[in-house]
């Protein structure tokens, strides 16, 4: 044998060899087998996931928490799981922030299994679909009353020995006592006829109402009212609390406290309105956006047409114009700016925070009509390499839009992931051919489908191409009515839509809007306001008496 034919040979013999070795080694050897107990009266679909985390405290079905999450997740779809039978998952099956358990290291870990319980819907459009019914926990599957989980095991996991993992869904998620009513705040929950005819299922909106202190007192009095958008909470508007719980959401700045709104609430002088947060979970999102959508149903008109009118005539609230304003940061602020926008007779004024795109060619970073791709940017040879999703005020990027639509695809297929990008989907988008909410882009490829983007333009879902396309017949009806605040260091790029649609704003005439903009500088990120509550509260009162009408309800000034 000749040299040459002997370094073929080896070539032949090292080709073979690497390929033996770039194959996983035992990749049948890594696995977890979840089994639905025995006991289980039913079969169930929904999404089963496995976590995997470094601590036991909390277990690490609490420690899932969007793509800041420390913990590995893999998941996959189960349909009609038998009592007794086990689902797998293996090394093929995505995970997030890996994408395979294989490339865990080698260590001991804490393993939990969860089943995100899916309700079969039959909807009045004709689509039949599987998703999770909100439980009033605002889509938090972690969380949410009914879903399977089990214990928390402590393993030792080694991609090279490979490993199986046990576990058994044979705890139940309970259901925690409802938030009861005090003096100021009470809740309230009402069937929606109009969601419960769409879905085929009952479908439930609610409200947290804040009353002024002397609502009692003072039974001839009728107030303004604020309708603070947000998402799903119980707690009370604003942020009041009678006093400190270690359950406090963090105080974030520019905003004051929960007892030290109340101390204000509560003294002289201090505007008397009342206060009211609504609850509209869907089967995407912890909430519905507060409009229309062929995915979700008729939420607009049921929140305009049931929820508020029930909210109007059980509290004393003066039902004019005038008197209803309108506030909300983040989807709060999105959705306060499109509900005094598509309802421009009905609200006084809007003073909207940090919103979700208000321009959907700054669809945060991404130009939904003109990029081919969400996950890179254009013009550029080579590619940049990815599209920032999420910075720091200071500008350090910590998940880019390939990594948060991976993990979307991780929490659920079909858009029911319960993030984001598919709950705008949802909103937004149309339905696709499947029933379930069309993508805007592929979540593996990043890819555009233009298709969409044109849909949620022409459906008035961006609010800048909708101002524009309809000032003339609602302009009148919005002046001195919108004010707008951003940080310019949000940290999703919301600022650059809203500095679009402040450009937009500012060529329209006949009437010019008359109402403001402001900008947190420097390095003010999402969250930034220039106004505590009781400042917010101070201002829209002031418009509220600017604005009044000659022989207006003068009988909440006291």
């Amino acid at each position: 044998m000749n040299f040459a034919q002997r370094w073929t040979k080896f070539s032949i013999a090292a080709f073979i060899l690497s390929l033996a070795l770039s194959i996983p080694a035992a990749a049948s050897s890594i696995t977890f087998k979840i089994t639905l107990p025995a006991t289980q009266p039913q079969p169930l679909t929904g999404r089963l996931y496995v976590i995997i985390a470094r601590a036991n405290d909390p277990e690490p079905r609490l420690q899932v928490g969007g793509w800041r999450s420390r913990t590995e997740l893999i998941a996959i779809d189960v349909q009609g799981l038998q009592p007794g039978q086990a689902a797998t998952l293996d090394p093929l099956t995505l995970g997030y922030p890996l994408k395979s358990v294989r490339e865990l290291p080698a260590g001991d870990y804490y393993v939990q299994a969860l089943l995100n319980v899916y309700t079969r819907f039959q909807r009045s459009d004709g689509n039949t679909i599987w998703a999770h019914m909100d439980q009033w926990e605002g889509q938090q599957f972690n969380k949410s009353p009914g879903n399977l989980y089990s214990e928390a095991g402590h393993f030792h996991l080694d991609p090279l020995t490979g490993y199986e993992i046990r576990l058994s869904l044979d705890k139940k998620i309970g259901t925690p006592l409802p938030p009861g009513d005090t003096q100021y705040v009470k809740h309230i929950r009402i069937q929606s006829k109009l969601l419960t005819q769409f879905w085929g299922q009952p479908i439930y909106l609610g409200a947290t109402v804040l009353l002024p202190e002397g609502y009692e007192t003072h039974p001839n009095a009728h107030y303004p009212v604020l309708y603070e958008q947000g998402h799903f909470s119980l707690r009370a508007p604003l942020g009041f609390s009678t006093e400190q719980s270690p359950a406090d959401l963090p105080v974030r700045e520019g905003r004051i406290s929960g007892p030290e709104l109340y101390k204000r609430w509560t003294g002289v002088n201090f505007p008397r309105m009342i206060a009211v947060t609504f609850q509209h979970p869907t089967v995407y999102f912890d909430d519905s956006y507060a409009v229309n959508s062929v995915n979700n149903g008729p939420y607009g008109d049921a929140i305009m047409n049931e929820l508020i009118p029930y909210v109007e005539e059980h509290f004393r609230i003066i039902r004019q114009p005038y008197a209803r304003v309108l506030s909300g940061g983040s989807t709060g602020g999105w959705e306060s700016l499109a509900l005094q926008v598509f309802h421009p007779e009905f609200f006084g004024g809007t003073w909207t925070f940090y919103p979700d795109p208000v321009d959907f060619s700054r669809y945060q970073l991404v130009d939904i009509y003109n990029d081919n791709s969400a996950f890179l940017a254009p013009n550029y040879d080579p590619p940049i390499p990815e599209r920032p999703m999420s910075r720091t005020p200071e500008g350090q990027v910590d998940v880019t839009m390939r990594q948060m639509s991976q993990l979307e695809d991780v929490l659920g297929t079909h858009g029911r992931s319960g993030q984001q990008f598919e709950a705008w989907e949802a909103v937004y988008g149309p339905v696709g051919v499947d029933g379930y909410p069309k993508p805007l882009w592929d979540k593996t490829t990043g890819k555009i489908d233009p298709t969409v983007a044109l849909y949620m333009r022409n459906h008035g879902y961006d609010l800048r191409y909708y101002l524009e396309q309809n000032w003339p017949r609602i302009g009148p009806q919005l002046v001195g009515k919108l004010h707008i605040y951003c940080g310019d260091m949000d940290h999703f790029y919301l600022n650059l839509a809203v500095y679009k649609l402040e450009d937009a704003l500012n060529r329209l005439s006949n009437p010019a809007y008359g109402g403001s903009f402001e900008y947190g500088r420097p390095m003010k990120g999402h969250g930034w306001t220039p106004l505590n509550q009781a400042q917010l509260l101070t201002v829209m009162a002031n418009h509220i008496t600017l604005n009044a009408p000659a022989g207006a309800d003068a009988s909440w000034k006291y």
